[in-house]
């Protein structure tokens, strides 16, 4: 892989990992993954660490998702990267140290499961045709794997998360501000300066509070975030299998109902 894509500093307790990919639209590949998930590892561990911020390069994408020319035809590929997005996915959900994830323009696909994996969300204040959410992979035949189902479900609902999914639409801080999602709103050009200062002021608080109160919420949740990504990799090896007939995805999914209770 080329050096540089993924970079990785602390400062003043903040692990801050960031995607330096702008020229692809800060789109991730498999080594990519690898990498984010080494740092979320190596910052939960450094005890000088206490909070994780993520962020990219650039004004116009935070992250436009999965790279799909290295996953396009080549079902090995397919497989990694689920695979890796998931384990980034969970890291994040489990690490025992908050995450704030940086918004300063377009999450698509694993870029907005991204920043719904953390704990806080710290967005620019810019409109919607310059910052906005959106989950395309049910338009573009890729399953909603790695957390696409669970998280938008957890972070806002079943019904704006069924929105979400099957729409296809763009999503801008209106919409995300009527839903309560948007831990703050910062101007652009203050951005990277009061993301890092919230960071820090974050890192002042009690450890053995700041750590133990995600990990109480966490593993209150942990069989339902468990499962709920176990049934998204079921669906997702069946829906890329051979082509069935309905009588067989109506057995299928019949038998997931008493299987994921």
């Amino acid at each position: 892989m080329s050096e540089n894509l993924i970079l990785y500093e602390t400062e003043s307790r903040v692990a801050v990992i960031t995607i330096n990919r702008p020229d692809k639209a800060n789109a991730v590949n498999v080594e990519m993954l690898k990498e984010i998930h080494a740092h979320l590892i190596e910052a939960d561990e450094d005890d000088r660490v206490k909070i994780i911020l993520f962020k990219s390069v650039g004004d116009r994408f935070f992250s436009a998702g999965y790279d799909l020319k290295e996953v396009s035809g080549n079902p090995e590929n397919v497989k990694l990267i689920t695979e890796w997005g998931r384990k980034v996915n969970e890291t994040i959900l489990f690490s025992k140290k908050p995450v704030i994830s940086q918004i300063q323009g377009a999450a698509i696909g694993f870029g907005v499961l991204l920043m719904l994996a953390s704990d806080l969300t710290v967005f620019a204040n810019r409109p919607k045709d310059e910052l906005y959410i959106r989950l395309p992979e049910l338009f573009i035949n890729a399953f909603p794997q790695t957390g696409a189902t669970l998280m938008p479900l957890m972070a806002f609902g079943i019904k704006f998360a069924k929105n979400v999914l099957f729409t296809n639409r763009k999503i801008g801080l209106e919409e995300l501000k009527n839903v309560n999602f948007p831990t703050k709103i910062i101007p652009l050009k203050n951005l990277d300066e009061q993301a890092f200062e919230y960071a820090k002021e974050l890192a002042k608080l009690k450890m053995e509070f700041l750590f133990t109160a995600k990990a109480m919420m966490t593993i209150m949740n942990k069989p339902y975030i468990k499962s709920c990504l176990d049934l998204e990799d079921e669906c997702g090896a069946y829906a890329y299998g051979p082509k069935k007939p309905m009588s067989d995805l109506h057995e299928f999914i019949q038998n997931l109902y008493e299987k994921y209770p």
